[in-house]
């Protein structure tokens, strides 16, 4: 497994020229961090120097012929040696119950929503410097409810022994109420600013963090949401959008979906805000995948990390998403196999399954590679029970028991080139090809339903998010096989089973088409609709769109359209080459913000023009 012999630094040095020069491709891989900064480069260097070391030292021969034929890429691959797991769902009110140590002193449990709003945004920072993904909350609303209880209480305490009976109970309640709502907004507000300006990591990377919230149902739940979505369509200081926290507003019957249910304004304010802010993003908890776990507590509702990922079925204990993430993932390039099958249908699934059998190879290597580590190298995560049962190891014990709570997840890209590449038409525009692709990604779900009872671990699907991968492997593609119609006569492939968004489909058969291989994909999975108009106009098309996905079995969805401002005069809508409120005409006075991957970025043409994929490209969809 370890070529200690190999001696080859070509590749590093020519890695380490392009950061020196500035090339935009190397230092732009990752949307949410200035690769141009002196700390941006100084971790592009460990970056690339992490992925050489795996490839020669990590990489079992036919795994990295695999990688290097352009047919397997690895995610992460530069935090590999480091053995970090990638995310985790936080159990946040564990945590501010009983009090936390970052490792730099003890922080006592908090009596006001304004501390633990506080504590939130430190977890979230402490806890990313052990992993090399997404933090999320999954109860929100759940975990902070208490917070806004005490700090009601201690108001309404104040207010009796300022007035001294001069005020009955019910005028005293309801200023205390008043005070505590306007303390909670405040506290949201900071929360949003810290999740946007809180760096950890090289190069200034804010943590990649999400938030679940939306069904709980309790006065208290109910301001949280309330104020959070406020504080969400204010913006930042200046107006800007929030890139974070990630929101997903989890929608479900009887609690917020339709009139007459308890959180139904709130479903409602949802609405309002993702039409001016892009979030929050919808889950929903009553499509049959997640409606099966839940048994009426708030921790058996399904959670989803920004991007797309969910962690919920475990054979080694209670099928939860708080206190489990994803232990790794890595992606097939379906359309690669596709070019390689010439046509041949039953040739492309043999492909496919050679295929799968290097990929869950790699995924038990990396895995036994974690497990060589012990609790003490990461010690927030573990120490702290922010990773399930991690409580109970002691500092030099290993991880390996605790890591199966994790998942190991088969990722894709390309479904509808590979279509186009067997077939001639991808699955937006054929049904007898759209069956194809949801047979090649059941077959995919089936090898993993496999590889869990062959391994005992906890196997899935992930359909990728995809962001500077679908370039990297069209590209390669493109000098090998030539400028292929409708295959690689595009700069990038289409994000995992998603239909073309240069495709003119209308947003409900969009819907329609993509909501089957959501159930097929349960490490993760997302349907987005692309508008190009200004989505604030019409919020009652925006609840028809997310009643569809609803109604479809979608699990978790998204609704992008063009969020742009006017630096000079602070106007926000569509501005196309000039501002429409001043008539500002210089680019860099506009700020845009568009979705790549689940990830919001701005200021696009500011900092270097960064590429967008799939999710950041306007498409004009038809209503019909």
């Amino acid at each position: 497994m370890f070529d200690k012999g190999c001696n080859n630094l070509e590749i590093l040095i020519e890695s380490f020229k392009e950061i020196v020069d500035e090339n935009k491709d190397i230092l732009n891989e990752n949307a949410n961090v200035d690769g141009r900064s002196p700390l941006g480069k100084m971790n592009k260097f460990a970056s690339e120097s992490g992925k050489w070391f795996t490839d020669h030292f990590l990489l079992s021969e036919d795994i990295r012929k695999f990688f290097d034929d352009n047919i397997l890429y690895i995610h992460d691959k530069d935090f590999y040696p480091t053995g970090t797991t990638t995310c985790c769902q936080i159990p946040l009110d564990k945590l501010l119950a009983r009090g936390f140590n970052t490792g730099h002193g003890s922080i006592r449990p908090p009596k006001s929503i304004q501390t633990a709003m506080a504590l939130a945004s430190i977890i979230f920072q402490s806890n990313q410097n052990t992993q090399h993904g997404g933090q999320s909350y999954q109860k929100f609303d759940y975990d902070l409810a208490p917070y806004i209880r005490l700090t009601y209480e201690s108001n309404q305490a104040s207010i009796q022994k300022l007035v001294n009976g001069k005020l009955t109970n019910e005028e005293v309640d309801r200023i205390a109420w008043e005070d505590t709502r306007r303390q909670t907004y405040q506290a949201c507000e900071a929360f949003i600013h810290n999740a946007n300006s809180m760096h950890s990591r090289g190069g200034g990377q804010v943590p990649f963090v999400s938030i679940n919230y939306g069904t709980d149902t309790s006065p208290e739940g109910r301001l949280l949401v309330e104020e959070l979505l406020k504080a969400t369509k204010s913006g930042l200081g200046n107006g800007e959008t929030p890139i974070f926290p990630i929101q997903i507003f989890k929608v479900k019957e009887g609690i917020n979906f339709n009139e007459g249910d308890p959180n139904y304004d709130l479903f409602q304010l949802a609405l309002e805000t993702t039409s001016e802010r892009l979030f929050p993003n919808f889950s929903f908890l009553d499509a049959p995948f997640n409606q099966q776990y839940d048994d009426g507590t708030p921790e058996s509702e399904v959670a989803y990390m920004g991007c797309r990922t969910r962690v919920m079925g475990n054979i080694h204990g209670k099928e939860t998403s708080v206190g489990r993430g994803n232990l790794s993932f890595s992606s097939i390039n379906l359309v690669k196999l596709g070019l390689n099958a010439k046509k041949n249908i039953n040739k492309f699934y043999e492909l496919l399954h050679q295929a799968v059998d290097i990929t869950i190879k790699q995924l038990l290597e990396r895995f036994q590679f974690q497990c060589t580590k012990t609790a003490s190298e990461f010690s927030f995560l573990y120490s702290q029970g922010v990773w399930r049962d991690g409580e109970k190891l002691n500092p030099n014990d290993s991880v390996s028991e605790v890591l199966k709570q994790g998942t190991l997840s088969i990722g894709f890209i390309g479904l509808a080139e590979t279509l186009v590449a067997l077939t001639g038409k991808h699955h937006g525009e054929c049904e007898e090809t759209l069956d194809l692709g949801y047979n090649i990604i059941r077959c995919l779900k089936e090898r993993a339903e496999q590889a869990t009872i062959d391994h005992q671990l906890n196997f899935s699907v992930i359909a990728t998010p995809a962001e500077g991968l679908s370039g990297k492997f069209t590209k390669k593609d493109r000098d090998e096989f030539g400028n292929i119609e409708g295959v690689t006569d595009k700069d990038y492939y289409t994000n995992s089973f998603h239909i073309p968004v240069e495709y003119n489909i209308s947003i409900f058969e969009k819907i329609r088409r993509e909501a089957p291989f959501h159930k097929l994909c349960l490490a993760g999975h997302i349907t987005y609709i692309e508008l190009d108009g200004n989505a604030r106009a019409n919020i009652k098309a925006l609840e028809k769109i997310v009643r569809a996905m609803k109604e479809k079995h979608i699990g978790y969805g998204s609704i992008n359209h063009p969020v742009d401002r006017c630096i000079t005069c602070d106007y926000s809508g569509i501005i196309g080459n000039t501002c429409p409120n001043c008539g500002e005409t210089e680019e860099l006075n506009f700020e845009r913000i568009r979705r790549i991957t689940g990830y919001l970025v701005g200021d696009l043409k500011r900092w270097n023009n960064a590429k967008l994929q799939e999710e950041g490209r306007r498409v004009k969809h038809r209503s019909s």
